[in-house]
């Protein structure tokens, strides 16, 4: 499968990473708090969904026009305790509060080469797990090693390359997640994380660009600012040769190697998923020459 890099006004291209998207993520983050949340009277009409600015200046002890300015772009160096303050009104999570910082320009950046391949070792563990799919991805979702029963998993897919690529622009990902909706939910709240990372911001905003291009689903979900990193939870797949799959993953970060993640797959011993998992590795088992 061959993709197209495509420049839309929809999701203009820029270098790296600015405060001016703080303004954006604010008023959507702003829009998901419900008054009831944090202990606002909600029986008053509300032309939009979420609280006023007004109820988030109060909550975080700054002026409405301060808060005003930061929605706005006119103000681009908060400080860290009205940055925390804001992030406790709008009950933002460890990776969104992060995320906030990163925008500013408050949290330490890296500058140290990234290597773009994970090490022989690293490689040779993967292979060393031949009934556990596992995958190393980085921060933009780009698969830069997987063993032989990820592969076998990912076999409906032209190229297991990216996951947000496979999830929004293979027409095989709408059949091989069972509950599409949610992976493509945690797909786009990835690459938004990602987008705070200096070191990885110019090629998620390409990743964006094509991606945004091509699937009118991903521009809406991109719209929705979600920020969530990876980490453990149930993930449902339908594979044309085994049929349902449960599996839980877990992700573990890759030292020497910034910001790539080892993302495993494992089925409880003795379940049918298990089962499935080691059908799943003889049906694709390469054959002698």
């Amino acid at each position: 499968m061959r993709h197209t890099l495509v420049r839309t006004e929809a999701a203009p291209y820029r270098g790296g990473m600015s405060s001016a998207d703080l303004g954006p993520f604010l008023r959507a983050r702003r829009g998901k708090v419900q008054p009831d949340d944090v202990g606002l009277p909600s029986h008053t009409v509300r032309r939009v969904p979420g609280l006023r600015r007004e109820e988030v200046a109060m909550l975080a002890g700054v002026s409405v026009d301060y808060y005003a300015r930061l929605e706005q772009g006119r103000e681009r160096t908060p400080s860290p305790s009205v940055l925390n303050a804001i992030a406790a009104a709008l009950r933002l999570g460890p990776d969104e509060r992060a995320h906030v910082f990163r925008l500013t320009g408050l949290a330490p950046t890296s500058t140290t080469p990234v290597p773009d391949a994970p090490s022989p070792g690293l490689v040779e563990l993967l292979e060393a797990w031949p009934h556990t799919p596992a995958i190393v991805i980085n921060r933009r979702l780009d698969v830069l090693a997987h063993n032989a029963l990820a592969a076998a998993l990912h076999s409906p897919f032209a190229q297991v390359d990216n996951i947000a690529r496979m999830t929004f622009l293979d027409p095989a990902g709408t059949s091989f997640y069972a509950r599409w909706d949610r992976a493509a939910q945690a797909c786009v709240a990835t690459l938004r994380l990602a987008l705070g990372h200096s070191e990885s911001a110019d090629a998620v905003r390409r990743l964006v660009v094509e991606l945004s291009a091509d699937s009118p689903s991903f521009r809406r979900l991109w719209a929705r600012h979600d920020v969530r990193g990876k980490t453990s939870e149930i993930k449902e797949f339908i594979h044309p040769d085994v049929g349902e799959l449960a599996l839980v993953y877990h992700t573990f970060d890759v030292r020497g190697l910034p910001g790539a993640q080892l993302v495993v797959y494992q089925a409880p011993p003795g379940s049918p998923a298990a089962d499935k998992l080691r059908l799943l590795a003889s049906l694709h088992a390469p054959t002698a020459p």
